[in-house]
């Protein structure tokens, strides 16, 4: 191969970059490395930032530009389904990280089971409905 790859980075367009921020850095524990400039008010407000947790980096982007462009949630979530986005983490301790992320607040419907084909995950969802896995092969 001529040239280099190493890693990628998933790019999310979201309805609500504070509330994205909150979730993924506050209650996830991403770090935020980059972002567009500061709009105002609320310290997570921009419309642009790059995120890191471990070797995943993941960027968000606010879909509406502007506030008067910005329907209901409801609405926006109606639009744009999500279902077949899911980002999948590799987490060799999936209990400890439901146990730690649940204690955050983050709402996650089950615990971690193991599927059909051997994997240890535990699912859940982001503010704007883009699915997140956090997995590891069962021992």
């Amino acid at each position: 191969m001529a040239f280099e790859v190493h890693s990628v980075c998933p790019y999310f367009e979201v309805y609500d970059m504070p509330a994205s921020l909150r979730f993924y850095i506050d209650q996830l524990g991403f770090t935020l490395l980059d972002h567009s400039p500061h709009l105002g008010g609320d310290p997570y407000r921009f419309h642009w930032c790059w995120l890191r947790l471990g070797g995943a980096d993941l960027m968000l982007n606010d879909v509406y530009e502007f506030d008067e462009e910005r329907p209901s949630r409801e609405e926006h979530l109606r639009q744009r389904g999500h279902r077949d986005t899911c980002l999948f983490f590799g987490c060799p301790g999936v209990d400890a990280a439901y146990a730690e992320l649940t204690a955050r607040g983050v709402v996650i419907d089950r615990p971690p089971k193991v599927a059909p084909y051997g994997m240890k995950q535990m699912y859940f969802k982001d503010p704007d409905g883009f699915g997140l896995c956090f997995q590891w092969k069962a021992g």
